[in-house]
């Protein structure tokens, strides 16, 4: 069997057309990503994980979905219940750490339904006063332990539910000013006070299975490229100082923050250490070239997935999911 492309796609909506299925073929990518546009229901989602799955003749094929809570969430009403964010979760105080498991565990099993196995959750970014909204109530708050705290809940009840997380925005995307979507962020703090404020969460929880790379420039370690294109932040804070060895996949290639060509992109990513590259609008063109630039999974790759795979069904548990939502009411009355 051929060996992955180390790229996860996006389509472009609730069913494959005969164009993409055949790219996908080609193309052969580690995995996919679902957004809104490709959640009608739950038959219908089912239907597209099964196409996306067939199309690269893989049925381990991991798909991705941003599940988040609040206004990060692909799985909307009627068909699925809305979720609190993070800041709310977190607002429970002493209940904080129950709720942020059972909420990830009632999220695990609305995606396992559906044959969806990576849920790119928890947001361990701080909240960090003056920094650009694209965080915000996203976030579990100000305090690094206290993040890492709800953080690791969150995580494992996603396991829990058969589903891996995937820890963001490595090494920490709470001090942006602007929001990656649209520029690069700088952030100047000196690198002894990221490593006790921004870094901490992650390295408080750097044995997960999956994580996703901030496009950040943090001008103390690497003043020219945001961290999902510098090796000196991979190999130095985020497998050194942080020392996650899980699989790392980055952020979205089309984001503004990223300059130069997609093909560029691609290369500049995995040649700086990230074992996956996401690219997630659809758009033929730009995956034709971020393919085309993407190289098979790495033998350090394909160990790091084997190993989030394997903790994903080992952590499974039976749930009570009639008792989790009646306990998910009595905290969550208003939702």
């Amino acid at each position: 069997m051929s060996i992955p492309r180390a790229v996860i796609f996006g389509c472009t909506g609730p069913a494959l057309g005969a164009a993409e299925r055949a790219f996908f073929r080609e193309a052969d990518p580690l995995g996919f990503i679902l957004f809104q546009r490709n959640c009608v229901d739950s038959g219908q989602i089912r239907r597209l994980v099964q196409e996306l799955r067939a199309a690269v003749g893989r049925a381990d094929a991991p798909i991705l979905i941003d599940q988040e809570g609040g206004r990060v969430a692909r799985l909307k009403p009627p068909h699925w219940r809305v979720y609190p964010p993070a800041e709310r979760i977190a607002a429970l105080g002493a209940e904080a750490q129950e709720a942020a498991r059972l909420v990830s565990r009632l999220i695990a099993a609305d995606l396992a339904a559906l044959g969806i196995t990576v849920d790119c959750l928890p947001v361990l970014d701080l909240r960090i006063p003056g920094a650009d909204a694209v965080i915000g109530d996203r976030s579990y708050g100000a305090e690094p332990e206290r993040v890492a705290a709800l953080g690791r809940a969150g995580a494992e009840g996603l396991l829990e539910g058969g589903v891996l997380p995937v820890i963001k925005h490595i090494p920490g995307h709470g001090r942006g000013t602007v929001d990656s979507h649209i520029a690069c962020p700088v952030v100047a703090a000196p690198r002894a006070e990221l490593e006790t404020s921004d870094f901490m969460p992650f390295r408080l929880l750097a044995d997960m299975p999956w994580a996703m790379t901030a496009h950040i420039v943090y001008s103390a370690i690497d003043p020219e490229r945001p961290a999902t294109l510098s090796p000196r932040l991979v190999a130095d804070i985020i497998r050194g100082a942080i020392g996650f060895d899980g699989v790392l996949v980055s952020d979205d290639l089309s984001m503004q923050a990223l300059g130069g060509s997609f093909a560029e992109r691609a290369e500049g990513a995995l040649a700086a250490g990230c074992d996956v590259v996401l690219h997630c609008n659809g758009k033929m063109e730009e995956m034709a070239e971020v393919a085309k630039a993407s190289a098979p999974l790495t033998a350090a790759a394909q160990r790091r997935i084997a190993a989030a795979e394997e903790r994903r069904r080992h952590h499974l548990r039976a749930a009570d999911l009639e008792a989790l939502a009646a306990r998910f009411a009595a905290l969550f009355p208003s939702l």
